[in-house]
C-alpha cells in the first residue's frame, strides 16, 4: 500500500513540475517581456503597372504584401471575380514607396474588353 502511495506522490510531483510551479511555490506569477522592435518592416512596393491582375496580386504577394484591395477602374464596382481577365491600370501607394507589411494596397484594373 505505501509502495502505491510513493508512486502517487511522484506523479503528482512531476504533473505539478510539468505545469510549470516550482515546489513550495504555487500560483507564481511570471512576467514576460516582449523583445519586438517598436519599428515595423517596412516592404517596397512592387511597380504592377498594365500587369494582369493576377500576376500583379502574386507580385505584391512575393513582396510581403498581402492586404490587396481591388476596385473596378471604370468606376462601375464590378467585382474582380475572374483575375485573369482584368489588366492593372493604378495602384495606391504608388510603386517604389516603402510601406508596412500590413498596409492596405489598393490596384485598380478594368477589364480587357473594357479598352
Amino acid at each position: 500500500m505505501s509502495r502505491r502511495i510513493a508512486t502517487t506522490l511522484a506523479a503528482l510531483a512531476l504533473a505539478s513540475a510539468a505545469c510549470g510551479a516550482p515546489p513550495g511555490q504555487p500560483g507564481t506569477t511570471t512576467v514576460v517581456k516582449s523583445t519586438t522592435s517598436a519599428t515595423a518592416r517596412l516592404v517596397k512596393v512592387p511597380d504592377v503597372s498594365g500587369m494582369n491582375h493576377q500576376d500583379a496580386q502574386d507580385a505584391m504577394q512575393r513582396a510581403g504584401l498581402y492586404n490587396l484591395r481591388e476596385v473596378d477602374g471604370t468606376g462601375q464596382g464590378r467585382a474582380l471575380v475572374i483575375d485573369r481577365n482584368w489588366v492593372q491600370t493604378g495602384q495606391d501607394p504608388a510603386p517604389g514607396t516603402e510601406v508596412p507589411a500590413d498596409a492596405v494596397i489598393t490596384l485598380t484594373a478594368v477589364k480587357y474588353t473594357d479598352r
